[in-house]
């Protein structure tokens, strides 16, 4: 059995299938598309359940792909097992309602034993006890040995998941013992010892489950199966991990010289490095597909995955961000079938390389908090840590619960797991709850997502903004009528129309309809999950009714600004591009009749002068009016002319360009101006930073970006009357009473410090001593925090041992501060305790150091009981 390399593998099983007659399609990005059911992808036929369901049209009935997969169920036994990983690839073929077991079976063997020539001698094939079909076309189809054929019962064999498409599956099994297993018994005993493996499962979908429990046949039966690339890659290089495989290896490997420590010499480093191993795989992959670290969703499930290695690294005894070096080897591995790794691999970088240097600074502000826990401990004489404080230090600070664990177990102390992994269970349900409820196959199960396969409209809105079009189907309150009545609200789907349903960004026309019957106003126009085109429609007079015949007219001027907007976009993009750099990519966009928003990658924030710049080049690419042209060709042909995109709409044998001269060319399905000189004046409103390397731009175009700018000349002019003076000398205007203010505030300061001064020998006549430590007191008004503190360290300089506890009011605030000498420090004194207990009494709160501590408050007419009640906090701390 030769030795495949897991890209070779990939490979000749995608071609073997386009050999028969199976269209190859690119892996969905790892966020799902309409799918609220999941938050990750974790199966290869979790993007194509539309084409399952019929909401979709598939592009062709018959399907392959290599999936990427992310599952996190199974996170805790990463790196402990020998096949257990967050990330991995599906490989599947498909047929939507075309073939069926008589093909999918002889040719699942053809390719396990001519192509990969597996010796037939090491597979096994089980099926559904009862599919006496599946069993006569493998004996009848195939040469597989029939003794080698073991029937299952449901929990084995059978595919479904609560109501709806379901049946019966028969999966491959590779023998890696000796002898031959001659019953059942003996192969699930192989099985669950792992001599048997599981690589290949063939779901026969013929049935449809209803909510009673009953199984209907399918009219149209499907294929749907799923093979593990690195599962099949373990068998093919006779590996017993994964871990063992060509390209996952090569990142171990890695790892291991980044640590300097040799793999195979101890359990607890060689767990850490397949945890880093997996992990960074998954991140990678994760990032590429848009997802970024957040503390929500998608967000955080690649924060905890990024944060778990990186906390397995210094595990490692590896001090400096590491990971985001890493990402270079799985790029490496991988770009020959994911070209977009490649082409983000500085992004993916840059993301981690962040995301690592803010988990080092999580890690400095968890210690804080953990050590002041376990001085709590101490001085509660307890050595159990309660599992909601270890929570909050995991999920409100990032910090790994193992990383706990091992810092209680260097001081003698432990922490509640159980009470911890409550508080876990709560937030998955919490999550769980969070996201919608769905039918199995992610689909919302609303009447506007039951619009019949047959219906579909034609959109005429590039070239009209008037149609003649007849109603083919109308929806009001979750239900299909047949009119809708004056006064009603509903959903009108005709046979073609003006209107652009909202789509890439670009917001829904809005307008009339009306007949000699009827008088309606357009609200929106949005698509369905299957992409009909949905009139949400408010009946302003008469009735319509369904085959009526109606003119449908769009809102010309709120097109007209929604178009400007939408070109001025593509030039955005493009100046960004020309500013910032070639690495840019849209995140995001939206745009509707009175301004647009664009979103893209970017690590800090863009100054002044560049967006000067990127302001500038649009503008001047407006001023050159050039023409914007649409052009029709492949996806191909689109990818080789230069065309930017993000690519969505990949699986359409036909795709949109729209260019404007030769400034911007772009995918898009969206409407635009005729030529750019219509969009008349491009304006900036704001850049803002909305996550971690991602930023956003906010702009307006013509008669909105006039009465922009007119708004910021109204405001210069009102400026220069309250100054008195022109508008040109306004900053030189600034500039001077800015230099008068802070002579003012000089002068304001030096007098609070005067002020604080004359208190200074009142504060030292009034020492009182406690156990040997001097402890001085006072209060003062209007003197600000740093004032106070230079009081304090004065007063501290005069005693070798002594503690000073100040306090002022300031309005109706509270400013304190405590200060103690090394001596008092060694006596017990501890300056953020004392702090603590008076600031509570002034409604506030704070901490600090045991020589130094601050805190504010509230209330101020507490201030005199608080600073009173520091002998008696003392007296409980010196020993």
């Amino acid at each position: 059995m030769e030795k495949l390399g897991l890209n070779q593998i990939r490979e000749m099983y995608l071609s073997f299938f386009e050999k028969k007659g199976h269209l190859r399609m690119p892996s969905f990005s790892l966020v799902p598309n309409n799918d609220k059911s999941l938050l990750l992808i974790n199966a290869g036929m979790a993007p194509l359940k539309p084409y399952f369901t019929g909401l979709k049209v598939p592009p062709r009935k018959r399907v392959t792909t290599c999936q990427k997969c992310i599952r996190t169920g199974d996170i805790e036994n990463v790196g402990k097992t020998s096949r257990h990983g967050t990330f991995f690839e599906m490989l599947g073929n498909f047929s939507f309602g075309d073939y069926f077991k008589e093909e999918v079976i002889p040719w699942a063997w053809e390719f396990t034993t001519d192509v990969l020539k597996i010796p037939k001698d090491k597979l096994y094939v089980t099926i559904y006890l009862d599919d006496d079909e599946a069993y006569d076309i493998w004996v009848k189809k195939t040469d597989i040995d029939s003794s080698r054929i073991f029937r299952l019962g449901k929990e084995d064999n059978f595919w479904e998941h609560g109501a709806g498409p379901c049946g019966p599956c028969s999966e491959i099994h590779y023998d890696r013992g000796e002898g031959k297993i001659t019953t059942v018994d003996e192969f699930v005993k192989a099985g669950d010892s792992d001599r048997v493996v599981e690589f290949w499962n063939l779901v026969f979908t013929q049935f449809d489950k209803d909510e009673e429990g009953n199984y209907n046949k399918l009219s149209h039966p499907n294929i749907d199966t799923g093979m593990g690339l690195e599962r099949m890659a373990t068998i093919m290089q006779g590996k017993n991990s994964i871990f063992e495989v060509d390209t996952i290896n090569s990142i171990l490997k890695a790892v291991s010289n980044m640590a300097g420590i040799e793999y195979g010499k101890n359990e607890k480093s060689d767990m850490s490095m397949r945890i880093i191993t997996d992990h960074v795989r998954s991140v990678t992959f994760m990032i590429s597909d848009g997802i970024l670290p957040s503390n929500e969703g998608r967000g955080y499930v690649l924060r905890r995955l990024l944060r778990r290695a990186a906390k397995h690294g210094k595990s490692l005894g590896i001090k400096e961000g590491f990971l985001y070096k890493l990402t270079e080897v799985v790029i490496n591995n991988s770009c020959g079938n994911y070209s977009e790794l490649k082409e983000k691999e500085e992004y993916i970088k840059k993301i981690i390389k962040l995301e690592e240097e803010r988990f080092d600074e999580t890690i400095d502000s968890g210690m804080q908090i953990l050590n002041d826990f376990i001085s709590d401990l101490k001085s509660n004489k307890n050595t159990i840590l309660e599992g909601e404080k270890a929570f909050k230090l995991y999920d409100t600070y990032g910090f790994p619960i193992e990383l706990t664990q091992e810092i209680l177990e260097e001081k003698g102390m432990t922490v509640d797991l159980d009470e911890f992994n409550q508080n876990m269970k709560d937030q998955r349900e919490r999550a769980r709850s969070a996201r919608a409820e769905t039918n199995y196959m992610g689909a919302e199960n609303t009447v506007l997502n039951k619009i019949p396969f047959e219906i579909s409209t034609l959109f005429e809105g590039y070239d009209r903004l008037k149609s003649s079009s007849k109603v083919k189907l109308m929806v009001k309150d979750e239900e299909f009528v047949s009119v809708l009545n004056e006064g009603e609200e509903g959903v009108i789907i005709t046979s073609n129309t003006p209107f652009y349903a909202e789509m890439g960004g670009q917001v829904g026309d809005k307008g009339t309809a009306f007949s000699e019957n009827f008088k309606g106003e357009v609200l929106d126009c949005k698509k369905n999950l299957a992409g009909k085109v949905l009139h949400f429609v408010k009946v302003i007079s008469g009735s319509i009714n369904l085959e009526d015949t109606i003119e449908l007219s769009v809102d010309e001027d709120r097109r007209n600004n929604i178009r400007k907007n939408h070109t001025a976009t593509h030039l955005l993009d493009s100046a960004l591009k020309q500013v910032l750099g070639e690495q840019v990519h849209q995140s995001g966009s939206y745009v509707d009749e009175s301004r647009l928003r664009f979103d893209f990658n970017h690590f800090e924030a863009v100054s002044y002068e560049k967006l000067r710049n990127i302001e500038n080049l649009v503008n001047e690419s407006i001023m050159k009016v050039y023409p914007v042209k649409t052009t029709i060709m492949s996806l191909e042909e689109a990818k080789e002319s230069g065309a930017i995109a993000l690519f969505d709409n990949k699986y359409k044998d036909e795709v949109r360009v729209v260019s404007v001269g030769n400034f911007s060319k772009e995918l898009c399905g969206g409407t635009h101006v005729s030529n750019s000189g219509e969009i008349g004046l491009f304006k900036i409103t704001s850049e803002t930073g909305i996550a971690a390397g991602i930023r956003r731009i906010e702009a307006v175009t013509g008669k909105m970006a006039v009465e922009y700018v007119n708004s910021k000349s109204d405001i210069l002019r009102e400026i220069s009357s309250k100054l008195k003076c022109s508008e040109k000398e306004i900053v030189h205007k600034l500039d001077l009473q800015s230099s008068e203010l802070k002579e003012l505030e000089k002068k304001i300061e030096e007098l609070k410090l005067k002020v604080a001064g004359s208190a200074e020998d009142d504060i030292l006549k009034s020492v009182e001593k406690i156990k040997g430590v001097d402890l001085f007191t006072g209060i003062l008004k209007d003197v600000d925090g740093n004032s106070l503190r230079e009081l304090a360290d004065k007063i501290r300089s005069k005693s070798g041992n002594c503690v000073v506890l100040l306090g002022s009011s300031i309005g109706q605030k509270v400013q304190l501060v405590a200060m103690a000498t090394k001596e008092a420090v060694k006596s017990g004194i501890h300056c953020g305790k004392i702090i603590k207990e008076v600031a509570a009494i002034t409604g506030g709160g704070g901490g600090g150091r045991p020589d130094m501590a601050q805190a504010g408050g509230k209330l101020p007419d507490k201030l005199q009981e608080a600073i009173g009640k520091s002998s008696t906090i003392i007296t409980k701390l010196v020993k």
